[in-house]
This record gives structure tokens, C-alpha cells and sequence, in this order.
């Protein structure tokens, strides 16, 4: 198995078992890879895909997705140096509120963020939900609910 020269591939289900490429990223870095293949969402031109599963043939890493939602592709955020990562609290009724955000310097970072279970903010206890990857956004998003569990200092 070669993993130099990765290439990315997203497919969709279409019918029973039946998957069609949609997007092909050639030449992309394993840690990149990694950290998509991390994330149960992938967001793109407007559309929320969902993660069904992943598969490697060679150098050929395949994310396999439904269509999870539709809508109007959301603005780039201000692009600065680095990779950016939002973790939002997992509440659709207020709009998924930012706890946080920071530029990371690669997607081992952000794999290391998002594929932890639990994260701490503010003296205050996180639970991973789910990931995921908006390239309209330009951002990985990592959605947390709050445990009830505060450090003491």
C-alpha cells in the first residue's frame, strides 16, 4: 500500500448500493485525509453530506456520503495563516453558538482536536458530538454539548 501521492475521493450513495464520485482531490496530503475521514460531515456548494463510510485502495482513500441537507452556500470566513477550527456547542435552536476558534499550523492539529472525545474551554468540560469539514467556510467545525463538569483550580 502506497500512501505517498494520496488521492481523495468523495462518492454518493445513489440507490441501494450504488455510489458515484462527486469530488476527486488528487495529490492531497495523508494528514488532510485523515482529518476529513474524522469528520461525520463534509459541506460543499450548499450541500451537507453525511458520512456512510470510508475505504482505501492503494493510494486511493474513498469517503462514502448521503445527502444530508440542502441550502444557500454560507460566506468564506476571514482567511488568516493556518488551518481554521470553530468548536460550536451542538444547539440548533440558538444557531450552534461559538465557544471558540483558532488557527491551527496543520491537520494533525485539527485531528487531534476533533478526534478527541473530550475537550476543555474555560475551566469547563466539552463532549464531542461530531465534525465536520465546510469547505464553503473554509473551516473544520467540531460540534461539543456541555458535560456539567468544571476543573477547579
Amino acid at each position: 500500500m502506497k500512501l505517498h501521492n494520496a488521492i481523495l475521493e468523495y462518492r454518493l450513495r445513489k440507490g441501494n448500493d450504488h455510489f458515484v464520485p462527486i469530488y476527486h482531490y488528487p495529490e492531497i496530503e495523508l494528514e488532510q485525509i485523515l482529518a476529513r475521514r474524522e469528520c461525520e460531515f463534509f459541506v460543499k456548494d450548499g450541500i451537507t453530506y453525511k458520512q456512510l463510510s470510508s475505504a482505501i485502495e492503494d493510494n486511493l482513500f474513498i469517503i462514502y456520503v448521503e445527502i444530508y441537507e440542502e441550502g444557500p452556500p454560507e460566506p468564506a470566513v476571514l482567511i488568516q495563516d493556518g488551518i481554521l477550527l470553530e468548536v460550536r456547542e451542538l444547539n440548533a435552536i440558538k444557531s450552534h453558538p461559538l465557544i471558540t476558534s483558532e488557527y491551527l499550523t496543520s491537520h494533525l492539529d485539527v485531528l487531534s482536536t476533533i478526534g478527541s472525545v473530550y475537550i476543555y474551554h474555560q475551566q469547563k468540560e466539552w463532549e464531542r458530538d461530531s465534525a465536520e469539514i465546510d469547505e464553503d467556510r473554509k473551516a473544520f467545525v467540531l460540534y461539543v454539548t456541555p458535560t456539567g463538569y468544571s476543573i477547579k483550580e
